[in-house]
């Protein structure tokens, strides 16, 4: 079922929508613990961090009022590799029985309209190296493996 059938949304991030983050961050990293936090504080602490670093480009999915997905977008992040400043993709995040669904293509697209419109010319984002679906669904995207650090594996795309 496609999201067509739903009345869903993306709207920006607001400070109450603070627990449906937590609960959809602690879903979508479900059996990927190697590349989340699990503490709730800590996952709380990283959300904020998140939220005051580009609120603006911070966009969260709904179906029927209920929060079941989101993507941290960040265009005031200076890339090391790229010494500039980029769209750095933080975090896009969908509840397990919503994904495969469209939800992170529209986040995605979402973000990537932000970017341009902040004049960011490239995407990047690392992703865990066993993350195996979230990688095929980057490809998918148009996004190119580019180096790997310990357990990351970072990706870019150009828009």
């Amino acid at each position: 079922m496609r999201l067509k059938k739903f009345a869903w949304k993306i709207r920006k991030v607001m400070d109450k929508d603070l627990e449906a983050l937590v609960d959809a961050y602690r879903d979508a990293y479900r059996d990927l613990e190697d590349y989340a936090y699990t503490k709730t504080t800590d996952i709380r602490r990283y959300l904020k961090w998140l939220m005051n670093r580009d609120r603006d480009g911070f966009f969260v999915a709904e179906v029927n009022g209920k929060l079941i997905g989101f993507i941290a977008c960040d265009t005031n992040w200076i890339s090391f590799f790229e010494i500039r400043r980029v769209c750095e993709i933080h975090e896009i995040v969908v509840q397990s029985k919503w994904q495969r669904r469209g939800v992170g293509q529209i986040l995605l697209s979402k973000a990537l309209e932000y970017a341009k419109n902040r004049e960011r010319c490239l995407v990047e984002l690392w992703v865990g190296i066993r993350n195996y679906k979230a990688i095929k669904f980057y490809e998918k995207m148009d996004f190119i493996k580019k180096n790997s650090w310990g357990k990351w594996l970072r990706m870019t795309k150009k828009i």
